[in-house]
């Protein structure tokens, strides 16, 4: 009995230790959504710029809370080739969003959650992040799940450069 017991109790304790582990490598991530802007002002500027530039914008919405968020964000970041591709195609910001504010008992919040999703074509159906591709004049004209960008723990280099390629304004055409 004292056996099982101590055997449980380390096995217990390994748990913990990956968790802390895992919790610990999330938390090193750069946080990079502004939780204190107005997302719809913030989406405005970004297809201003783009319409100006001749890109298209880029919407990772999602928030700080959200692990795969922060993993994508970071992944983007520090592949040279990747950060350089989306610099000359898009204006990409990260829009953030809680699903949690939808259920606010804060009006204001309950409003401004409704008029980002119609915005964003609701593309919080697909989970977070998920990448909103607006046009220079705004338009929703993509909406890419990054679910079947991942691959294991992390992104796949090439379905992301595949998604990135077809939807600049070049490969649509504008």
């Amino acid at each position: 009995m004292k056996k099982f017991f101590f055997l449980t109790l380390a096995m217990a304790f390994v748990a913990l230790s990956l968790n802390a582990q895992s919790s610990k490598a999330q938390t090193g991530l750069k946080k990079v959504y502004d939780e204190n802007i107005n997302q719809l002002e913030q989406i405005d500027k970004a297809v201003a710029k783009a319409k100006k530039e001749g890109k298209f914008v880029i919407c990772q919405l999602g928030g700080n809370w959200c692990p795969w968020c922060l993993k994508f964000a970071d992944f983007i970041t520090k592949d040279a080739e990747i950060s350089k591709f989306i610099s000359d195609n898009y204006v990409y910001i990260h829009v953030n969003y809680n699903p949690r504010m939808a259920k606010s008992k804060d009006a204001s919040t309950v409003k401004m959650s409704e008029a980002l999703m119609k915005r964003l074509d609701n593309a919080g159906r697909f989970g977070y992040p998920v990448l909103v591709v607006l046009d220079g004049n705004g338009k929703v004209i993509h909406i890419q799940d990054s679910g079947y960008l991942e691959e294991g723990e992390g992104y796949n280099k090439k379905k992301v450069q595949s998604f990135l390629k077809n939807w600049t304004p070049k490969a649509v055409g504008k």
